[in-house]
């Protein structure tokens, strides 16, 4: 079942001889529950279009559909939910709130939306991601590893039906960024979540389901690695 659909997707920054195309006509769709891995070198275009799914920037022209609605056709104010509930994103330096205890950071974006805390499903994340005891912490008194795994459970925190992460091992050293990915392979299973992943490390790419490669802006590989 098909859970997002991109249609010619175009992104420009800048006017006349500034103007970057960053992204120029991409066309992709994704399966419900895939584990899909972006690639391509700086300045591909690859983070632009993790943005502009997560709906965090909006594109020049083109189309995204999330579970079969316009997402760019809301208003701000519900593009605001859509971010909220819909997706997950998690990103390589881990955007904590410095004054907020790990409890705090992983309910902020429940908290935010005016619901109240499924005490069950955080209790099950602080175990999954082995935060037990760790819960009044702040983020200055963790590791770059636990910081990693309190934004992962931001993200799943509203149980979000696609899982967008950007690098997210490039500040981990390999035996931690084993271990997220992990953890991310482990909520794209045990959840059936979407997930989808930039990264520039190969063994990381090569345990996705297939691999969208991305260079100029443009798709020029999308290959099926597993199924």
């Amino acid at each position: 079942m098909e859970i997002l659909r991109v249609e010619h997707l175009c992104k420009t920054y800048g006017k006349g001889e500034n103007r970057v195309k960053a992204l120029d006509d991409v066309s992709f769709s994704v399966e419900k529950g895939e584990f899909v891995a972006i690639i391509g070198p700086s300045g591909s275009g690859k983070s632009t279009l993790l943005h502009i799914l997560g709906g965090v920037d909006h594109p020049t022209s083109g189309k995204v559909y999330m579970d079969g609605s316009d997402v760019y056709s809301q208003n701000d104010e519900q593009l605001a939910v859509f971010r909220r509930r819909q997706v997950g994103l998690i990103y390589q330096f881990y955007n904590l709130i410095p004054v907020l205890n790990v409890t705090e950071n992983i309910t902020l974006p429940v908290l935010m939306d005016g619901r109240q805390v499924n005490q069950e499903r955080l209790q099950e994340l602080l175990v999954t991601l082995k935060l037990q005891g760790r819960e009044e912490h702040l983020p200055n008194q963790l590791s770059g590893g636990q910081q990693q795994r309190v934004s992962i459970g931001r993200a799943l925190m509203n149980a979000p039906a696609v899982v967008l992460a950007d690098e997210p091992t490039g500040n981990l050293d390999s035996k931690n960024s084993q271990e997220i990915v992990e953890l991310l392979k482990m909520s794209n299973k045990k959840y059936n979540q979407t997930l989808i992943v930039i990264t520039h490390d190969e063994n990381i790419a090569l345990q996705a389901d297939r691999i969208l490669a991305i260079e100029d802006g443009k798709i020029i590989r999308d290959e099926v690695i597993r199924r």
